[in-house]
């Protein structure tokens, strides 16, 4: 009687490892190309503008500013002091390559006292949530 276990369970275990053997494994080969019928790639930004005030977004700050002259000319040393002094919340400054404009982006506002300071020599236009 053992021997008829025996051999019910040698059958078993040996039709098990044929099934497992032989089953359909598929092969990752690399002639294979990926299903891109959904796929849709954003188109790339047309202006160095653009492309700034993207990665700006991208960051994802709640305030986003953009700061030019009021005469036109480039920023200098002292903007950038004059700026960081009264933006002291601003994580990330982003200039464009002209030099006369540049992007702030923040999560937090800008004193209202410091802001009123930084109008009186720069236009500020506001790109927050646009």
């Amino acid at each position: 009687m053992k021997r008829k276990y025996f051999s019910y369970f040698a059958i078993t275990i040996g039709l098990a490892f044929l099934i497992w053997s032989t089953a359909c494994h598929r092969a990752a080969s690399d002639d294979e190309t990926p299903d891109n019928s959904t796929y849709r790639p954003l188109p790339t930004p047309a202006t160095e503008f653009e492309q700034k005030l993207k990665l700006m977004r991208d960051a994802h700050f709640q305030y986003i500013w953009l700061f030019s002259r009021k005469d036109g000319k480039e920023f200098t040393s002292e903007d950038r002091e004059l700026l960081h002094t009264n933006a002291p919340t601003v994580v990330d400054w982003v200039g464009m390559d002209d030099k006369k404009r540049f992007f702030a982006g923040s999560n937090f506002v800008i004193d209202p006292k410091n802001l009123e300071a930084l109008e009186k020599r720069y236009k500020i236009e506001d790109y927050s949530g646009k």
